[in-house]
């Protein structure tokens, strides 16, 4: 297809070309804006291997009772209405990597966010959350921590 070819097709479908455009645009804006956000996401078997590896803090952001449902074994449990990047709880992990989770994995994105304003090095969030844990088929852990 030649460039003429390809310009008479985008003034004979304007609306189809202006699409495609948005849709590239957007995502081109997506991938930069995860670049520069300053915290990685992981999947769950990536997860698994930072802890294993690296004594990694995972914070979980749901609510007691989900929590008490199932959470991932060793995670702390701190109430979304009461996270302060300067919690007693992480006030000694700004050098340690630390993983912010929540059920769906919308809320501890923000979290993930405001510890990397607040000077912690080593920021991830968990993709998915815990929803995505249990599609891995990994186990939680029942009770409170």
């Amino acid at each position: 297809m030649s460039l003429e070819e390809l310009l008479a097709f985008a003034g004979r479908h304007m609306f189809l070309s202006m699409g495609l455009v948005g849709l590239t645009v957007a995502l081109a804006y997506t991938e930069v804006s995860r670049l520069f956000r300053g915290y990685k996401a992981l999947r769950p078997a990536e997860l698994t291997g930072l802890i294993n590896r690296e004594n990694a803090l995972v914070v979980d952001l749901s609510a007691i009772n989900d929590f008490e449902k199932g959470h991932i074994a060793g995670s702390r449990s701190v109430a979304p209405s009461q996270f302060d990047p300067e919690n007693k709880l992480l006030a000694n992990a700004k050098a340690l990597p630390v993983v912010m989770v929540c059920r769906t994995g919308q809320a501890s994105g923000d979290a993930a966010k405001r510890l990397k304003k607040a000077g912690f090095q080593q920021v991830y969030w968990l993709d998915g959350g815990i929803q995505a844990w249990q599609q891995a088929d990994l186990p939680l852990v029942k009770g409170r921590a």
